[in-house]
């Protein structure tokens, strides 16, 4: 069972019912809560060598966005085969895989 899968059988098994808006807003918050980590351990990027998340955060976030693609019918999989395949052709066009501005 991947992990989408089983995210998808926790929400079964406690009866839960998927929200996209509020999963949405759901996932920004727990990824501000990495980003809070990252600023108060770097002493806000002052020193990068001492980052320090904590990996129950990572895998709030992680629950999250997962809990969205199932409630989106996103295949979280192709989803990320596609981002991979968009920083690909970045990097062979301009060779950066960054947005451009």
């Amino acid at each position: 069972m991947d992990a989408q899968d089983r995210v998808a059988d926790f929400f079964d098994r406690h009866g839960f019912e998927g929200r996209p808006a509020y999963q949405a807003l759901d996932l920004a918050s727990e990824v501000g809560e990495i980003a809070g980590d990252a600023a108060k351990s770097t002493t806000y990027g002052e020193h990068p060598e001492q980052l320090a998340v904590k990996t129950d955060e990572l895998g709030d976030a992680l629950f999250s966005l997962l809990s969205l693609c199932n409630s989106l019918d996103v295949d979280a999989d192709e989803a990320l085969a596609e981002a991979i395949a968009k920083y690909e052709a970045r990097i062979a066009e301009r060779g950066d895989p960054g947005s451009e501005p």
